[in-house]
Order: C-alpha cells, then structure tokens, then sequence
C-alpha cells in the first residue's frame, strides 16, 4: 500500500524551517539548497510544494502574520474595557519577548525582499492596511471621545504606534537577548498614558 502524503502539513514544515534559517542567518540563508537541506528532503521535491524561493517567501510571511495573530488570539478574549484591548494589541506588535524578537527578524527579512516583488508587497501593504485600520477602531474606542476612525488624531496615532513598532523591531535585530524589551514596554506605557488622557 502506497505511503499517504499529508501536503499542506510538508508545505508547513517547509514554512518552519524556511523562517527557522531567516531567524538564524537572515533572508540570504534561506536559499532552495538549505531549505531542502535542512527540511530533509531530495533536490526535486521542494519543486512539488513551492515551485520557487519567492512562493516559499510568500507563504512564510503570511504565516509568520498568521501566527501574530494566533498569539493574540491565544490571549483569550479581547478585553471589554477599551483601553485595556489597546494595550493589550499595542504589546503584541512589539517586540518584547524572544518569540516576538524572532518574528520580527523574519518580518523584516520579508518586508525587505518585498520591495523587488510586486506580490510579496501587495501582501506587506495588505497587511499594513488591516493593521492601521484595527489600530484606528482601538485607538477610537479607548480615547471615548466617539471619534471616527478616520479622524486626523486617531490616524495619526494609528501611524504613531505601527513607526514605533516597526523601529523597534528594527532595533532589536541589534539586541537579539531582549536588552531592548525595557525601553520598548515604557514606550507602550507612556502611549497608554495619553491615549487616556
């Protein structure tokens, strides 16, 4: 009886080891040869799954969302309180333990080699507009004074917290042992502050 093959579980692991070699060595140490390397695989096999390095990069950016997302998920329900929602989505987005720092150091990878590729860039300002746009409903809802989410001061805030994040994760790529994580969490608390203001 022939072996079954579960697809989408080896396109999975070649999404794990692809941000496992990013982590490590940057986008460069993600090339076919490692990934089917250290995946385990023959030369030809990777071909079956991703028939290029830019569709494996694809998948693994958007995997690489999708578990941000499943972390703060894992938080278990959003706060009621408003404020509390905000903090608690601000903090997810910065990079204030290993998992987050690792993430960052595959994000920015991908976010860099977006910039040659028209699809990998279409998906980062997709991201970016999901992104704004969840911060602005928070941001609204925890300043209570019944803003739109288009209002000038909610959007520039919005713009506030994602340059702050993406600085930040830019930043911890130098202090991969979270030497950062101290100044990073007092620049959430300081926000909080005047968002309640």
């Amino acid at each position: 009886m022939p072996k079954i093959i579960d697809h989408d579980q080896r396109r999975r692991e070649i999404v794990e080891v692809a941000k496992k070699l990013i982590i490590e060595g940057g986008f460069e140490a993600a090339t076919m040869r490692s990934i089917v390397a250290a995946a385990g695989y023959a030369n030809g096999a990777l071909k079956r799954y991703f028939p290029s390095k830019d569709s494996i990069i694809a998948a693994t950016f958007q995997s690489a969302l999708a578990e941000m997302g499943d972390r703060i998920r894992e938080q278990g329900p959003e706060p009621d309180e408003p404020v509390a929602a905000l903090r608690r989505y601000v903090e997810a987005v910065m990079p204030l333990d290993k998992y987050r720092i690792d993430a960052a150091r595959i994000l920015l990878a991908l976010w860099e080699h977006s910039v040659s590729n028209a699809e990998l860039a279409e998906l980062y300002r997709d991201h970016l507009r999901t992104w704004r746009g969840r911060l602005a409903e928070l941001i609204a809802a925890a300043r209570g004074k019944g803003e739109p989410v288009d209002a000038p001061a909610v959007t520039a805030l919005a713009g506030e917290v994602i340059n702050a994040s993406i600085g930040a994760n830019v930043t911890c790529l130098m202090y991969p042992d979270g030497a950062l994580v101290p100044e990073h969490r007092a620049y959430v608390d300081r926000f909080m502050r005047r968002i309640a203001d």
